[in-house]
């Protein structure tokens, strides 16, 4: 047993024990003939760095797998990092920027090898800080979507879908970033609501007769405007429909058409239809006859005007950027006057997440997987249970998006990615096939074949993770064993993005569902319950937060918060109270050291006769089973909870106080031994139920305590063999609650802390009196209590205590000031109520409630339920001076 220092340093054990677990292999130690148990992280990017999600949700996973490995399973985390397409391309590109150089200054080729210097060099920062994490990773085969196996696996994916037709080539509209000049995911688009205009244009008839009046926000997309839309059944537009308008400025002629998406309470219901720009318009123009191929399109990949299929765009306008054509439209049309009115209005504008560009809608060729086919499959997987998703409120969210998905374009304008496996002829031909050889086979000696230029979206190939990880599609070991996951921890909001793809890949690829449970976790939010982001200013390092606070403080405050189907609110003053809890069973093993408590021999509970150790005994097994089922119900708060309320309150305030006489000796100087292997077989108990949440402190603890045969990462989980004693669990709480209301009626009372006191008890049971005789002693230190007397009389005043059917009276004459504490508490007790009551008035207000800043109302119930719980509180006291 070595010594273990007074004072708890996290980072100095944290450092020490990652390395030694790693360098040991005790990640993924040898178990081939175990129970598999398999859960993959979703791989952050390569780009990325650890923020407070990235945070909560690896520490939900280290959770779950180290738990796993304590109950002796083939235990497996898979590790690896995305090769993010679009960040990494932005990165080395910056690089370039600096150094007054630019991508197209490059092959191709020889950017791609650039790329994967900067990777060799700088990718990957984000591994070394899941370490400092605690994060037990399977790092010896740590993956990266850019891996020879994995791209193969892509690979063979994109041309059997092809084969299959569920990749197919299509003129749709894709989420286009002029700046980066690639479509890109609705993941990456942040809508933003900013200052904008409403422009109300009068667009005349055809034959004369009049006008119809549209608006819009974005007046320069009338430049590819097709047709102009009523409600079917808005009276109005009757005589209208059918008719033609001529638009102004180009003078093209287009429909007034009816569809539903004209709402006639909005503006003058009727509406401009741009379909090569508007996501809603495109919809309504294949609803009129429109084919995407005859859609105009008036913006370049800059988002530059461009002249129309039809040639209508005037000179002056080619080539301008969107905005300024936008200014130099409006001033055209009101020129000629249409223009009839312009409103103020915030816009909801959407912006790529890393250009910080206005996104346009464009009418571009892509590659598309076919969702909805694939969706079938997983939808009929969650109804019939091959996948649980947890909390079950994701599931009607989960069939609303997949029964109205929509084609997945799977294409990217980059030169960093998996390139589509695609070739074409001089004709336009295309010829999918695994390689170019193959492609080549296909269109026949001679035929002069080029390359597809894009890449596929990262979402695409992290889609196979859950088994192009394990070797697919080769027939490894590896994927034969831990082919179905058992389970995929994610945040919500890549619920589509990627969950719902890989249950669609794994399905048509492995003929089964890629886990068995899908667990769902919310958003790390601020204090103030806003949502993180950087233009806020108000994100939280976790790296800072365990420089202050210790990994394992911030580890089992993201699992004592994390509540289903809630949001956790950022809280430093909770993580600085789990750095006490740290530091409480730190304590509490240095006093069972100094006192000849060390490590247990047995995994079965040790034979006990004292009923206060009958008793803890019972209190492990009551946890054990109340951590079981939080664990297996994905109950992540109720097990830190219950961790924490046996730790701090059963082991450390109670029993150690309990037991303390065990450690002076009796006359004859002999120590209690009984009680000292019950502590140590306690204390090691706690070790492995607390490791999962709090690995390092407790991996620290469990090798200080005694010379171990193995450390505490590869332990079994406990198995006392024993029932709760419901006698000594009875007897020992009795005792419990006796000394907490003397102590509490005592502190109310003003009674002095060294006043030792008789205690009267009336209508005691046999069985109360029996454990007033077994527990005397107890109660005489730990109440300050000098003599018990059975239905006594106390002479004047006195304080009355209930537990169960005896009452138990402290005389309090010559102890206290009767008059003094009296009037003590009836003041104190006026300004709680006086407090209280304002506070209810306040929350009575509707006008407090609805206008106030939440978080203000939030403080004005928690100041009442304070106020509250004081008053009475003082009441009681009141009450019991008579």
């Amino acid at each position: 047993m070595t010594e273990l220092p007074k004072t708890f340093d996290p980072a100095e054990i944290e450092a020490r024990w990652y390395s030694h677990w790693e360098e040991k292999g005790l990640f993924r130690p040898e178990r081939g003939d175990a129970t598999p148990f398999t859960i993959v992280n979703p791989p952050p990017n390569v780009t990325g760095s650890l923020h407070i999600g990235h945070a909560l949700d690896n520490t939900l996973q280290d959770i779950l797998i180290r738990h796993q490995r304590l109950l002796g399973k083939d235990a497996l985390w898979v590790v690896g990092t995305d090769h993010a397409g679009i960040a990494t391309q932005m990165v080395v590109e910056r690089q370039l920027n600096e150094q007054q150089q630019k991508r197209t200054d490059f092959s191709r080729e020889d950017f791609i090898a650039k790329v994967w210097e900067w990777k060799e060099e700088s990718g990957g920062t984000i591994t070394g800080q899941l370490r400092r994490l605690g994060c037990s990773m399977d790092w010896a085969n740590e993956r990266f979507t850019m891996d020879p196996g994995f791209c193969e696996a892509v690979n063979k994916v994109f041309v059997d879908l092809f084969n299959d037709g569920l990749i197919y080539r299509d003129k749709r509209l894709v989420n286009w970033d002029p700046g980066l000049k690639t479509a890109i995911s609705d993941l990456e688009v942040e809508n933003t609501e900013v200052n904008g205009h409403f422009w109300h244009f009068a667009y005349p008839l055809e034959d004369g007769s009049g006008t119809i009046l549209v608006a819009t926000t974005r007046p320069e997309t009338m430049l590819a405007d097709m047709a102009v839309a009523v409600h079917p059944s808005d009276e109005r537009y009757t005589a209208m429909v059918g008719k033609m308008v001529k638009l102004p400025i180009t003078g093209r002629l287009v429909p007034i058409i009816t569809d539903e998406h004209a709402d006639p309470e909005l503006g003058s219901g009727a509406v401009k239809i741009t379909p090569g720009h508007d996501f809603n318009d495109f919809e309504v123009g294949k609803r009129a006859g429109f084919a995407p191929a005859d859609m105009l399109n008036m913006l370049d990949a800059e988002a530059k005007v461009v002249q129309t299929a039809d040639g209508l765009v005037p000179d002056e306008l080619i080539g301008m950027d969107r905005f300024d054509a936008r200014k130099a439209i409006v001033e055209m049309i009101d020129a000629a006057g249409h223009l009839q009115s312009v409103e103020d209005r915030v816009v909801v504008t959407p912006y790529g997440d890393r250009s910080n560009v206005v996104i346009e809608p464009w009418l571009t060729d892509q590659w598309y997987v076919d969702a909805e086919t694939l969706a079938g499959p997983a939808m009929a997987a969650v109804r019939n249970g091959d996948i649980d998703i947890v909390p079950k409120s994701w599931e009607k969210t989960f069939f609303n998006w997949m029964e109205n998905i929509q084609p997945w374009c799977v294409s990217r304008q980059l030169w960093w990615g998996h390139r589509i496996p695609a070739w074409y002829d001089e004709d336009g031909n295309v010829y999918v096939a695994p390689d170019e050889a193959a492609a080549q086979e296909q269109a026949g000696e001679g035929v002069s074949l080029s390359r597809d230029p894009d890449v596929l979206d990262t979402w695409f190939s992290s889609a196979l993770w859950p088994f192009g990880t394990l070797g697919w599609p080769e027939e490894t070991d590896d994927l034969k064993r831990h082919y179905p996951n058992d389970v995929l921890i994610s945040g919500f909001d890549i619920l589509f993005f990627w969950d719902a793809r890989m249950m669609m890949q794994g399905i048509q690829f492995m003929g089964a569902a890629p886990w068995k449970t899908l667990y769902l976790h919310g958003l790390v939010r601020a204090a103030d319950g806003q949502k993180m982001s950087k233009s806020k200013g108000n994100t939280v390092d976790p790296l800072g937060l365990i420089d202050q606070y210790g990994a394992d403080a911030l580890r089992f405050f993201m699992a004592a918060m994390e509540s289903q189907g809630r949001d956790i609110k950022m809280d430093e003053g909770r993580l600085a109270g789990y750095r006490n809890f740290a530091t409480k069973l730190w304590n509490a093993a240095r006093f069972c050291q100094s006192n000849g408590i060390g490590a247990s021999a047995t995994l079965a509970a040790p034979p006990a006769e004292l009923p206060v150790n009958r008793w803890i005994i019972s209190e492990v097994v009551e946890t054990l089973g109340k951590l079981d089922t939080a664990l297996a119900e994905f109950r992540f708060d109720a097990a830190a909870n219950t961790l924490y309320h046996f730790v701090w309150d059963r082991f450390c305030d109670w029993y150690l106080e309990l037991i303390k006489p065990a450690f002076v000796g009796d006359e004859k100087g002999e120590i209690d031994e009984e009680t000292k292997i019950v502590a140590g077989w306690v204390l090691d108990q706690i070790f492995v139920m607390l490791h999962p949440f709090m690995p390092f402190v407790t991996e620290e603890l469990w090798n200080g305590m005694g010379d171990r045969h193995y450390d505490l990462i590869v332990a079994k989980w406990p198995d006392p063999q024993v029932a709760i004693d419901e006698d000594a669990a009875s007897e020992i709480d009795w005792l419990i609650r006796l000394v907490g209301e003397t102590r509490a009626a005592r502190s109310e009372l003003n009674i002095p802390p060294g006043a030792k006191m008789p205690l009267i008890v009336r209508d005691a049971s046999d069985l109360t009196k029996a454990r007033l005789s077994s527990q005397s002693a107890a109660l005489a230190r730990m109440a300050r209590i000098e003599s018990v007397t059975v239905d006594g009389e106390a002479d004047g005043s006195a304080a009355q205590i209930v537990v169960d059917e005896a009452t138990f009276v402290l005389p309090l004459e010559g102890v206290i000031d009767l008059d003094a504490e009296k009037a003590r508490l009836a003041k104190s007790l006026e300004a709680a109520e006086k407090e209280a009551i304002s506070l209810d008035k306040r929350l009575s207000n509707p006008q407090f409630v609805e206008k106030a800043k939440p978080e203000a109302v939030e403080k004005a119930r928690a100041d009442h339920a304070e106020k509250s719980a004081e008053a009475e509180r003082l009441r009681a006291a009141l009450e019991r001076l008579g």
